[in-house]
């Protein structure tokens, strides 16, 4: 992954990413990408009784992206609904040790899947998701 210095958390997670696969009967689906670096991620969620009991990714991206995946899908695991609505860009990037300032846009695009996925499963059970939609991030955030 080139001479960036990537914790040693950041490469577990690359090389035994967790939870990665599709949930076929998924309470909500997020996609997301940065057209700028080529990163795509879809996340999924198991929501029930307002706790999301299951996540799992996919990702098509660099090792960075698929560790921010695989870190925010560890991390919304047992939490409800509001509770994963608070995980930032910045707490899945500190829980991986940190991330490389150019790699930072990485942890946003792994809370915007994570935002997504909750804004899908809002839509189906008929409430509004407008409050936590992702949102579009400037160009500037993207470190490009």
């Amino acid at each position: 992954m080139g001479d960036l210095n990537y914790s040693d958390k950041v490469m577990d997670h690359f090389t035994h990413p967790r939870n990665v696969g599709e949930i076929p009967d998924a309470s909500g689906i997020g996609n997301v990408g940065n057209p700028v670096c080529g990163d795509v991620m879809r996340m999924y969620i198991k929501v029930e009784n307002d706790v999301i009991v299951d996540a799992k990714f996919k990702t098509f991206g660099c090792g960075a992206a698929i560790s921010t995946s695989s870190m925010v899908t560890e991390m919304v695991k047992g939490k409800r609904i509001d509770e994963a609505l608070k995980i930032s860009n910045k707490a899945v990037a500190e829980a991986l040790g940190g991330l490389p300032a150019i790699k930072l846009h990485c942890s946003v695009l792994a809370e915007q899947a994570l935002r997504a996925a909750l804004a899908d499963y809002y839509r189906k059970i008929g409430k509004d998701p407008s409050s936590f939609e992702p949102k579009v991030h400037s160009e500037e955030e993207h470190g490009h």
